[in-house]
């Protein structure tokens, strides 16, 4: 049996949380070490997490612990470039929480980092590692829809008061927009299914008139239309201050037939176009990360690690070209004006 990596975290919130017993469950790594600005118990997390843990509060401290393979990000998106690029100055293969960083400037840095150190890496948007987009990918792969010419992805989900993530989300600092602090899942997915092709970028943002999302120093609704090179257009809406359920709206038109969240038509199938054929999937339903795909991601990670090469569909370099168009759709809002990449 080949040795499990020893995985250290910095931050122990609530992403942590469900990080750590999906590292520990792949049962190709343990989560040995974990970073914290607030006082931690070791005995009481090595009980909790069924294993030794120990606990640092000086993070250069635990990035020279050489018994350390791989340093998963679980900290505030502000601090995530300093702590990341230090991670691979210190030889640490790393998992990092979304978004990347708040400006395009720290990515490019974050990459450069990486890039020098050779580090493997690992971000998580793992909701293209969720039963509900593996399955929409295998339709399009496979040809089903034939040529996709229109997509649209969005995510509905209102961020409030009753949240935890509230308290801190709502700082422009912090949050940094509807799309970064959550969005983003949904235009990476767009992408997903649409490639990476991005021309141009337009984007539109507003805010609800709701006093629940008042504290928000950023509006907390943004529209944004993508035009591809090879022609395709998609529109990517990101929603924090909805008053219903969750909602991740997944539509793609193509040449065979079209897709709409779990149902499906194709030509080529045969299928009735005049009533939707279902898809057996998990649907993306929560933002809750103990909902969340980290284990199967974790586990596509730690195995590609072991053979020494990149992760599939969610390595840095994949991600990177995601928060690009994020930061583009970003300045179209608050310009008024298109934005080509």
């Amino acid at each position: 049996m080949s040795k499990k990596f020893n995985v250290g975290v910095i931050g122990h919130g609530w992403v942590a949380t469900a990080h750590i017993p999906a590292i520990n469950a792949s049962g190709k790594a343990q989560v040995t070490a974990i970073y914290s600005s607030r006082p931690l118990d070791a005995a009481e997390l090595s009980a909790k997490y069924g294993s030794p843990v120990k606990c640092y509060n000086n993070l250069t401290a635990m990035l020279a612990d050489p018994s350390l393979d791989v340093i998963t990000v679980c900290s505030y998106p502000f601090d995530h470039a300093k702590q990341v690029i230090a991670a691979a100055k210190a030889g640490k293969h790393l998992i990092i929480e979304k978004p990347l960083a708040l400006s395009w400037k720290d990515c490019l840095a974050m990459d450069k980092a990486i890039r020098e150190a050779g580090v493997k890496t690992c971000v998580c948007f793992e909701c293209r590692w969720s039963s509900q987009f593996l399955a929409t990918k295998a339709v399009i792969d496979q040809g089903l829809l034939g040529e996709l010419h229109y997509g649209e992805v969005d995510y509905y989900h209102g961020i409030g008061p009753w949240y935890g993530q509230f308290r801190w989300n709502t700082r422009k600092d912090a949050g940094g927009s509807s799309l970064l602090t959550a969005g983003c899942h949904a235009l990476d997915a767009l992408l997903l299914c649409l490639g990476d092709d991005v021309a141009e970028v337009t984007s539109y943002d507003t805010k609800t008139a709701s006093q629940l999302f008042e504290p928000y120093e950023y509006t907390t609704s943004s529209v944004t239309i993508l035009k591809f090179k090879s022609g395709k257009i998609g529109k990517c809406a990101a929603v924090v201050d909805c008053l219903q359920p969750y909602y991740f709206h997944t539509h793609l038109c193509g040449s065979e037939g079209s897709l709409l969240d779990n149902k499906f038509h194709s030509q080529k199938l045969h299928t009735n176009k005049a009533k939707w054929s279902e898809l057996s999937m998990k649907m993306l339903d929560s933002g809750d990360v103990s909902d969340h795909p980290y284990q199967t991601q974790f586990d596509a990670f730690f195995t590609a690690l072991a053979a020494g090469q990149e992760m599939p569909l969610t390595s840095f370099r994949d991600s990177l070209k995601t928060h690009e168009v994020l930061f583009a759709a970003d300045k179209s809002a608050k310009t008024g004006k298109p934005v080509k990449l």
